[in-house]
């Protein structure tokens, strides 16, 4: 495909494949038609030969060249592939369209300080573990480190300190950037507000803007009731000291944290499928 797409790269070479679709043609008229120099279309005509877009057949005096269509259709399917990859319904271009629509949204309606305040989400999710495993999840690093950022994001630095007044920082990548070459996609501080084990969790925290001001303040409250599946978690949350420079971050909120409690749901799925397997194997091996 790279040999194709090199060939069809030049304009000149383009309109000889668009010449040559119509019917084959001897170099001469080629020239004419592209209204170039004919040892210049001869070049091209060569390039293109040897990338097997065309071949070529003396006739007399006469070399006459004609469109050889495999190689085109394989690369349209290449193409159409990667256009079909990128128009998943649901995937990550259409999160990204999704977020860029909210960006526009918001950046039009930040117009003072204050802009975003008690502007609030909820989110609910059915948990399959039980609460004192989803608290562990919600306030032991090594596990919060597991979840806690969107899609395409990795935690590249996390203090959760589960006490009141306990610190908070947040800061994540690219969770392709294994080699930090790119900036820091984002950076968080807060701090715990109220911990009863098992059963709510509440906390406040501000992302950063580029300059280390606080962009706005999170309030976050999350209450853990057991089910007989497992667990419902409820998450309310609401903003509070929004800047006009938020907007970006605001237009994030519901989607990155609700993509964060998808990642979450997940992991606590896996470690429950985890669980059964061991059990399963145990109970293998001692009969």
């Amino acid at each position: 495909m790279d040999a194709l797409l090199a060939a069809l790269a030049d304009p000149v070479r383009r309109r000889l494949v668009s010449l040559l679709a119509e019917r084959p043609r001897p170099v001469g008229v080629l020239a004419q038609l592209a209204d170039a120099r004919q040892p210049q279309t001869t070049k091209h005509l060569q390039t293109l030969e040897r990338a097997g877009i065309v071949t070529s057949q003396r006739t007399g005096q006469r070399r006459i060249y004609a469109l050889r269509p495999g190689p085109l259709r394989e690369l349209a399917a290449a193409l159409s592939r990667l256009a079909d990859a990128a128009d998943q319904v649901g995937g990550p271009h259409t999160t990204y369209d999704r977020y860029g629509i909210g960006v526009r949204t918001e950046r039009l309606a930040a117009q003072e300080p204050g802009w975003a305040d008690d502007r609030s989400f909820t989110f609910h999710r059915s948990l399959t573990e039980r609460p004192e495993l989803v608290w562990r999840h919600l306030t032991e690093t090594a596990l919060l480190a597991r979840w806690w950022t969107p899609d395409d994001l990795r935690v590249c630095e996390l203090v959760f300190e589960a006490r009141p007044g306990g610190q908070i920082v947040q800061e994540y990548r690219d969770a392709e950037d294994t080699g930090d070459s790119d900036p820091v996609a984002g950076r968080a501080e807060g701090v715990v507000v109220d911990v009863s084990p098992g059963e709510r969790l509440a906390y406040r925290l501000s992302p950063l803007l580029p300059d280390g001001r606080p962009a706005f303040t999170a309030h976050i409250d999350m209450d853990l009731r057991p089910t007989g599946a497992g667990t419902d978690l409820d998450v309310r949350w609401r903003m509070t000291d929004s800047t006009v420079e938020s907007a970006d971050f605001v237009a994030g909120i519901e989607i990155g944290f609700g993509q964060s409690l998808d990642k979450l749901a997940a992991t606590l799925t896996g470690s429950a499928d985890r669980a059964d397997r061991t059990a399963r194997t145990d109970t293998r091996s001692a009969t």
